[in-house]
């Protein structure tokens, strides 16, 4: 449901069974993005899973030397803004 609207669910039916985080936000997202399937985010939750600091360093710090990107900082309240004029240009 969006806007974190929930539904009641009476407590004789709600499962007693531990979630994941990734099985809480399948939950309430309930598609993947295009392009994602569940074999893709395992995957990925597999590579970093396995990484090690130092490798999870490495890979971040190569982020930041990738021709033709570019970062920078920018307010919390601006980014929705930045995120649709990014979507509206790749799109």
């Amino acid at each position: 449901m969006e806007g974190g609207a929930t539904l009641a669910t009476p407590l004789s039916t709600q499962s007693t069974q531990a979630t994941t985080p990734k099985d809480d936000m399948m939950t309430k997202q309930g598609e993947f993005p295009p392009g994602w399937d569940e074999e893709r985010v395992e995957r990925v939750l597999a590579h970093y899973d396995s990484q090690t600091e130092a490798e999870a360093v490495a890979e971040d710090e190569a982020a930041y030397e990738h021709p033709g990107q570019t970062f920078m900082e920018v307010p919390h309240q601006l980014v929705p803004a930045v995120v649709e004029l990014l979507a509206k240009k790749s799109g």
